[in-house]
């Protein structure tokens, strides 16, 4: 039996990352176009790309699990298939909690990653207290309804400048505790052990096996 899995996000970078997660983390192997074979225990992982059609999710809510719930939703109805999505959200102590649920577009709509960086930064100027911390809420939905929502939380410091060139976001402002490295300073094999989506991820790769049947959980 043929299982597919789409990752509902149209961020290739987020891609790339859970893409990599799912592999290392669970063993289940990917199929292709090319290797379809009946009874093989695997899942082919799709991405938006290959929906081009597929309507744009509007992150309305007011939480990150609202976003990531409503985006796996919408798609796993649209798509027809069992979708994963996430939403992140940094929140820093000395800015209230912001940017929160409103990471992606801090700096304003159509921003990029150095734009809300900068933002962050220049509204940490003098201050002392640097202390944050990384949220993603992953969503596992089907078309009849949501399956299961996960969290995978890290806590570190904004930096005073950005170190490192690995990543995106707000990784090169971001250092974790303990590590004494920004996310941008780590390779992809350590952020994707450490990061708040792979934590996430790895808490829900148990549900996505269990319910395409792999390893035995028949």
């Amino acid at each position: 039996m043929h299982s597919v899995l789409v990752i509902a996000t149209g961020n290739l970078d987020k891609v790339r990352e859970i893409s990599a997660v799912l592999k290392d983390e669970s063993n289940i192997p990917e199929i292709s176009d090319e290797a379809l074979m009946e009874g093989s225990e695997a899942i082919r992982i799709l991405s938006l790309a290959e929906f081009p059609d597929a309507p744009e999710v509007i992150e309305d809510r007011d939480t990150i699990d609202g976003n990531a719930m409503k985006k796996a939703l919408e798609m796993a109805q649209f798509t027809g298939h069992f979708c994963l999505a996430d939403d992140t959200g940094l929140f820093i102590d000395a800015l209230n909690s912001d940017p929160g649920v409103m990471a992606a577009r801090f700096a304003g709509e159509g921003c990029s990653y150095l734009d809300n960086r900068v933002k962050v930064l220049n509204l940490m100027k003098g201050i002392s207290n640097r202390d944050a911390c990384f949220r993603t809420v992953m969503a596992l939905a089907e078309p009849a309804g949501v399956i299961a929502i996960r969290e995978g939380v890290v806590r570190g410091q904004i930096t005073m400048s950005e170190r490192g060139s690995n990543g995106f976001g707000y990784d090169a402002i971001f250092e974790v505790t303990g590590t004494g490295l920004t996310f941008a300073e780590m390779d992809d094999e350590h952020k994707n052990r450490t990061s708040h989506r792979a934590l996430a991820l790895k808490a829900m790769i148990p549900i996505v096996k269990k319910i395409f049947c792999i390893g035995g959980d028949k």
